[in-house]
């Protein structure tokens, strides 16, 4: 890949323009996340993924023209990672207005299909770029592009009710005020705030073994094992994670079901810890195994878990800020496990401190069930007190209109 832009006489500058630009692109992904939220709560899931589909053709297509780096920070890291984000978003909204009772059994088939192309696309796209080339690599995966365009008008809108229509009717041509654009409002909901900074706590030292995993295996190994087996024992078990975890989570009722994230971020710091003991490829394989089957775990049961905290109506926004909040330790977490290597040496410090943060996190969750009870039972109080209120009131006013109807 790198042999298609040769106008840079640096080779370390190459590959340190090309590690930017798919950085910056999984970095806007999750950028754009609170945006896309907006965008989803004004025009609907079937118009954002449909626009994001197209936006995300147009950025892959002009990338297969560009001669040099330089452009791809903008058609590839932005143009097309905004559009990837337009559309993925809505694939995880939308869910829940049609599904209730199987919703973690949803999410898990739906995110089951990026496992699915984590195992197949890397070897597809070797003997792609080995037979066509890179820029014609890019024209073909812009076919898969206009699938997911045509899948976008899938997302049959939800119908609303009258009331939502007669509202419609009235601010037709009117822009929403401030306040129902940026619905910041989740945040008051304590058991969100809990879980929206809990996660991206935890995420600081997660993805450090799926970016530093491959380096530290030939740093150890050598050539002499092929590393891309890990790959494939990650993603395999990362969708079959998916569809078990997601059908369990069916079971498990409320806010509970944050366990099972709690439960994968113990195991994901642990087999973090354990990559720096192995000094067999086999255990590698072994810790791989785990960690996938639990990263599809913490990953199916979002939007459910999004649902149950903060409700149908909030949770496009309640999606997209916690998306947003992701990117920070996505982005800050590997380039600082990539400095401690180059100052000792070795991955095993990096390794052993990226274990740690999702221990962290997983702790700061436990609260989340507690917490979230506890604000139902205020909210089921206030009710029960204001329906009481309402009914003396009446009683009241009832006694007082008879006494003064008699006669003195």
């Amino acid at each position: 890949v790198l042999e298609s832009f040769n106008d840079l006489s640096s080779k370390t500058l190459l590959f340190s323009c090309a590690a930017w630009v798919s950085s910056l692109s999984m970095g806007m992904i999750f950028f754009c996340s609170p945006i896309v939220s907006v965008f989803t709560d004004l025009f609907g899931c079937r118009k954002v993924a449909v626009i994001g589909a197209a936006l995300g053709f147009v950025g892959l297509l002009s990338s297969s023209f560009v001669s040099t780096i330089e452009p791809l920070y903008f058609t590839y890291g932005v143009l097309f990672a905004c559009g990837c984000s337009f559309a993925y978003q809505p694939s995880l909204v939308i869910l829940g207005y049609y599904f209730k009772k199987r919703l973690g059994l949803v999410n898990g088939i739906v995110t089951a299909g990026s496992s699915l192309f984590t195992v197949s696309l890397p070897f597809l796209l070797r003997v792609l770029i080995d037979s066509v080339g890179l820029y014609n690599t890019l024209r073909v995966l812009c076919v898969l592009m206009f699938v997911l365009f045509l899948a976008g008008f899938t997302y049959k809108p939800v119908v609303a009710n009258a009331k939502d229509k007669e509202e419609g009717k009235k601010s037709k041509f009117r822009f929403p005020p401030g306040k129902k654009v940026f619905n910041f409002s989740v945040f008051k909901v304590p058991s969100y705030r809990i879980w929206a900074f809990g996660i991206p706590a935890a995420l600081f030292g997660y993805f450090v073994p799926y970016v530093h995993l491959m380096k530290h295996v030939k740093d150890r190994f050598g050539d002499s094992v092929p590393e891309e087996v890990l790959l494939l024992c990650l993603g395999i078990t990362s969708g079959i994670g998916r569809l078990v975890f997601g059908r369990v989570a069916d079971y498990i009722p409320g806010a509970k079901k944050v366990y099972l994230q709690v439960t994968s971020f113990f195991f994901i710091g642990l087999m973090s810890m354990m990559i720096p003991l192995c000094h067999v490829f086999g255990g590698l394989i072994a810790v791989c195994l785990f960690m996938g089957l639990f990263d599809g775990c913490f990953i199916c049961i979002m939007a459910p878990i999004a649902f149950e905290l903060v409700g149908a109506q909030d949770v496009s926004q309640a999606i997209g800020f916690l998306l947003g909040l992701m990117s920070i330790p996505m982005t800050v977490g590997p380039p600082i496990a990539g400095l401690l290597r180059d100052h000792l040496g070795t991955y095993d410090v990096a390794f052993y401190l990226a274990g740690v943060p999702p221990l962290i996190g997983g702790a700061i969750l436990c609260f989340i069930p507690w917490v979230h009870e506890r604000q139902k039972s205020k909210e089921r109080a206030k009710t029960v007190d204001g329906e009481t209120t309402e009914k003396m009131l009446e009683t009241e006013s009832t006694f007082v209109s008879d006494t003064t109807e008699k006669p003195v």
